[in-house]
């Protein structure tokens, strides 16, 4: 346990942010079981709990909830390592040079993952399972909750820190696999990020568009599961309908992995295009070529901000479309239904506390992944400024930057939470009493809410580390490795 340790202190600096979004996510898990057995103890006191299908179905959605947060978490966290491992380039080859080998290098860096891991989980979870205990408290002292026995702690609280332990080590060891192509020829120049040519590889466009069209299966069949399309079909589609949403779940896991993995395929050409719309002058035209120029760079920037956008948009376009549903279900079987208002109305509550949790995990990712490139470009800041620009036109370029990144992920981050959102909801709830095929539900305020908030999270996250980078003199830019 001393050499993960050892590494992750010599290296502190650079998982800040890692550490946080393990805590984040081992404090998402925690309060979710915590929030389930508090909603279940206020069910079961209603009306409503006399219906054991109202506790299933609760456990399941926060099933769904802590898979989709640690899912995210865990991409968030490759993705950061390996901006981080971008930025180590020459350091890792300068030990190699000396006789390190990558193996030993990459056990290194997952080792430090490792140490992330259990930092971020303890310190989350021990935090959320006490905010718990307070907000109970709290509402039962306001009021707010029934004056009955909440069972908060519990040893399942357990679980979801294993779980990001796991996960952040795992998503460490995937997001340093770029240490075993790290040469010790490159100690001798700057870090550069890898040609198109290893990125765009057969390889990997196979493998994402595996994953794109099998999860794609798998969403449309847990769609139709949902719907009851199978029910008298008599076999075993007909017994896997109640199952809908977890295959859409597996499904939709798969589809966006494959999206992920697809990103440098297609996000630099998405940049680029819209880079030439919005960009004006030397910087802008310079800002829509570093989108091509660097494939890498520019799709792992992008694909965090469209993470962000993609999971608050779905959960905002499913909670719409859920509460709808429900609204037409009560309408046509008012029966069925009575006395379900206020139950609904404090679940979605503490679920939308819940999924904020998310939506700081993604943001966090997105803050830190923004940062780190444009403090990684250092070197190539300063040639622009030895070749004439000036520290306001390096500015600009790194704005136009952000803006078409903006524009891009926005835009296709709002397309695939809308489908994912939809797709959640109708399988979930599609053969409830009264229920059925409906067109999602799209609050425009919520939506137009998150796009101004991921504009100002990629120009606030990239305008501090540019201001940093344009202070230091050209000739120092040159020196830095």
């Amino acid at each position: 346990m001393s050499r993960p340790f050892s590494a992750f202190r010599a290296n502190a600096r650079d998982h800040r942010a890692g550490i946080l979004v393990a805590a984040l996510s081992s404090a998402f898990g925690v309060a979710l079981v915590g929030g389930v057995n508090i909603l279940d103890a206020y069910i079961g006191a209603s009306q409503v709990g006399e219906h054991g299908s109202v506790q299933v179905a609760l456990a399941l959605v926060a099933g769904i909830f802590f898979v989709i947060a640690v899912y995210v978490g865990a991409i968030v966290t490759t993705n950061t390592f390996a901006t981080v491992i971008a930025g180590r380039t020459r350091t890792i080859a300068l030990l190699r040079l000396i006789g390190s080998s990558a193996r030993a290098q990459r056990r290194s860096v997952a080792g430090e993952g490792l140490a992330v891991g259990l930092i971020g989980a303890l310190v989350g979870g021990a935090a959320a399972a006490a905010l718990a205990l307070l907000a109970v408290r709290l509402f039962v002292a306001t009021g707010t909750l029934p004056d009955v026995t909440y069972p908060v702690l519990s040893p399942a609280m357990v679980g979801p820190a294993v779980v990001v332990v796991l996960t952040t080590w795992l998503a460490s060891w995937i997001g340093s696999r770029r240490v075993l192509s790290v040469t010790p020829v490159q100690a001798l120049g700057a870090a550069q990020e890898r040609p198109a040519q290893v990125v765009r590889s057969r390889a990997r466009l196979g493998v994402s568009l595996g994953l794109i069209l099998s999860g794609g299966a798998l969403l449309t069949l847990g769609l139709l599961l949902g719907l009851g399309v199978f029910l008298r079909a008599g076999s075993l589609l007909a017994d896997l309908s109640r199952y809908g949403v977890l295959i859409a779940m597996l499904g939709g896991v798969l589809s966006f992995t494959g999206i992920v993995q697809a990103a440098p395929f297609f996000l630099p050409a998405v940049l680029r295009t819209v880079g030439l719309v919005v960009g004006r002058g030397a910087a802008g035209r310079l800002a829509a070529a570093n989108a091509v120029r660097n494939p890498e760079r520019s799709s792992r920037t992008a694909i965090g901000l469209v993470i962000g956008v993609t999971l608050i948009t779905m959960f905002v376009v499913a909670a719409s479309t859920w509460l709808e549903l429900i609204r037409e279900a009560s309408a046509r079987e008012p029966g069925v239904y009575e006395g379900a208002a206020p139950v609904i109305e404090g679940t979605l509550a503490v679920f939308t506390v819940l999924v904020g949790f998310s939506a700081v995990i993604a943001a966090c990712g997105v803050v830190n992944t923004l940062s780190l490139s444009v403090l990684q470009r250092g070197r190539e800041l300063g040639l622009l400024r030895a070749l004439g620009f000036s520290a306001a036109q390096v500015r600009r370029m790194i704005l136009a930057e952000s803006a078409q990144l903006t524009v891009a992920s926005v835009l296709t981050g709002l397309v695939l939470g809308t489908l994912y959102g939809w797709i959640g909801a109708q399988s979930l709830l599609g053969m409830i009493p009264g229920g059925g095929l409906m067109a999602p539900v799209l609050p425009l305020p919520f939506l137009a809410a998150i796009v101004v908030a991921a504009a100002a999270l990629a120009v606030v996250a990239a305008l501090a580390p540019t201001r940093r980078a344009t202070r230091v003199s050209p000739v120092e830019a040159l020196a830095v490795e």
